[in-house]
This record gives structure tokens, C-alpha cells and sequence, in this order.
């Protein structure tokens, strides 16, 4: 909650701290100016954009907590199973070359489309392989995952480099996450994407904690670990591609959260699940207020968690003990 009253105020505007409260609390009694500068700055700006942090972060923080565990792996995270390159080709793909999957849409909702149906593509292509290769283990789900990656991005880097330089920008900073974007229309679909994914991971935190295991107790305990991780990797391409729809690429914020979350209260999914969901809320929204307030445009919020989580990712794996839950 306080990272969501500093989204608030937080921004490049000339307003005070509790001014910005005082502008909610009379927009919201009926007694603001509704066509006021700061009003619309308050209520259709900075609102919109730090609730939209906040279910982001949360849903990048399950996404990261769910993977790590269910794959035995401390880097599976949305960026590195290929889903957060596959919005951001989707979203390119719209932006430079017009083409969307509904294309009687308007342009900006063609691009969220885009981006959510290729964030699924990832997945598919792992459940297509899966069904071929009857061995398939956790390991193998995350080179798949890298090598579709490799392919998305560089099939991104090519349209970018044959494009103008309006659509180059656009595409540019869409490719490394914003929450600017984010405005009240698109909130109700991040926040059924959250609820969804919380509700869904919080009532099977025991079957994710099952999969932490070696497969073989998984099987002893009467569960299916192939079944099990693959339904897990569907479920957690469905609620990223919904948030990464609206905000771009954003890295490092499901790779790092659950790792900061395990230093403190251990690796029981139970409570790991939710905890890395408030992390990943705080996290990024501590680093969307610090985007906006750096520079004179503001920055996407994509560079600031890639330069905070880089390092501190790097930390933690120095100071990571040998005998840890993987």
C-alpha cells in the first residue's frame, strides 16, 4: 500500500505529496474538478499506472515463484521460457508492419492482442514437443523455452532494423517495458489476469511445492510431473501474456523476487507464492516511481529493474549457500 500511495504522486508534475491525496479524496467525493490539470494528472495518469504496477509486479512475481520451483531451475522466469519475447515480437509485428490477428480493431488494441497471443505461443510450442518426446524433463522445457527466445528476438531485431524511425521508437520502448501505457480501460483485464493467477497457484501451492521435489517422489505421491508442469506453464503464459499485453517487456522482476522472498521465509510455497506476488508489486512500483522521477521524460520502467535486479541478482547468487531448494 505505501508503494501504491507514492505511485500516486510520484511523476514529473508540480504537485505536493498530500496535495495528490487531497486530489483523489475530491475526485472521489464528487467535489474535485473533473477538467482540472491536476485532477486528470492524479485520477487518469498516475492512478491507473501504479495499480497497473502493482498487479503487473504481482503477476511477474507468482510467474517467477511458480516456474523456479515446479522446474527445479533458479533462472526459469517468464523472460527466459521465450513468453515475454513473444509479446514483444507480437507487439512489433503490429507496430511496424500494420498486420494484427484482429484487424478490425483499432491500432493500439490490435498491438495488445498481438502481444497476448504470441506470449502463448512459447507454451504451445513446449506442449506440442511434449507430446512427442515422452521424456521430456524440466530442463528441457527451459532450452526450449531460450531457443524460441532466441528466435523471437532475433526475428524482432530484423523488422526493427528495416522500419522507420517513428515506428523503430515506439516499437523500442514497448520491447523494454513501461507502465505508461496502462490506463483504466485496461486495468479490469490486468486484475482479472492477478486474481486468477493467485486464486489458481494459492489453492495448488501444494501440488507446486510436489514439483519442487525430485520427480520421482512426485510419482510416489500419485502426481504426474510432465502433466503437472506443463498445465503450470500454460497457466503461467495465459496470466503473463495478459499483463506484458498492456506493459511490454519487463525483466528481471519474476527472475528476482522469488529469490529475495526465499532469503526470508524459505522455500514453502504456500507462503512463497503470495510473498512473491507482493514483492514483485512493490518491486515494481518502487521502480516505476523511480523511472519517472529520474529524468525530464521519465524513463521505462523496464531499464530500472534491469539495472537494480541485475546486480542484485548477482548478489544473491554469490551469497546463495550451497545447500539451498534446488
Amino acid at each position: 500500500m505505501a508503494a501504491l500511495g507514492i505511485g500516486v504522486w510520484a511523476g514529473k508534475y508540480d504537485i505536493g505529496f498530500l496535495e495528490a491525496y487531497q486530489v483523489l479524496f475530491d475526485h472521489l467525493t464528487g467535489n474535485g474538478d473533473a477538467n482540472g490539470m491536476k485532477d486528470t494528472v492524479v485520477w487518469e495518469i498516475h492512478l491507473p499506472r501504479a495499480i497497473g504496477g502493482l498487479l503487473g509486479g504481482a503477476v511477474l512475481g507468482i510467474a517467477g515463484a511458480v516456474m523456479q520451483s515446479s522446474m527445479k531451475n533458479p533462472l526459469a522466469d517468464p523472460y527466459t521460457t521465450g513468453i515475454s519475447s513473444g509479446a514483444s515480437l507480437g507487439a512489433t509485428i503490429a507496430i511496424i508492419t500494420g498486420f494484427t490477428i484482429l484487424p478490425s480493431v483499432s491500432a493500439s488494441l490490435g498491438t495488445v492482442v498481438n502481444a497476448f497471443v504470441f506470449a502463448l505461443i512459447p507454451a504451445l510450442v513446449i506442449i506440442l514437443i511434449s507430446t512427442f518426446k515422452t521424456n521430456m524433463t524440466s530442463t528441457s522445457i527451459i532450452l526450449i523455452g531460450v531457443a524460441v527466445m532466441y528466435v523471437f528476438s532475433a526475428t524482432d531485431t530484423l523488422l526493427k532494423v528495416s522500419t522507420t524511425a517513428e515506428k523503430l521508437a515506439d516499437a523500442y520502448v514497448w520491447g523494454i517495458g513501461t507502465l505508461g501505457r496502462t490506463t483504466w480501460s485496461s486495468i479490469p483485464i490486468m486484475l482479472g489476469g492477478a486474481v486468477f493467477g493467485v486464486a489458481f497457484f494459492m489453492l495448488l501451492s501444494r501440488k507446486v511445492g510436489i514439483l519442487s521435489m525430485n520427480d520421482k517422489s512426485a510419482v510416489a505421491m500419485g502426481e504426474n510431473p510432465k502433466k503437472l508442469r506443463l498445465a503450470f506453464m500454460v497457466v503461467v503464459a495465459m496470466i503473463t501474456s495478459v499483463i506484458v499485453a498492456f506493459t511490454g517487456t519487463i525483466g528481471f522482476v519474476g527472475l528476482v523476487a522469488p529469490h529475495i522472498v526465499r532469503l526470508a521465509i524459505g522455500s514453502d510455497c504456500r507462503y512463497l507464492i503470495p510473498a512473491s506476488a507482493c514483492f514483485g508489486a512493490a518491486f515494481l512500483m518502487c521502480a516505476d516511481c523511480a523511472a519517472r522521477m529520474l529524468t525530464v521524460t521519465g524513463l521505462p520502467v523496464g531499464i530500472i529493474t534491469s539495472i537494480i535486479g541485475g546486480p542484485l541478482f548477482l548478489i544473491i547468487l554469490v551469497r546463495m549457500r550451497r545447500k539451498s531448494a534446488w
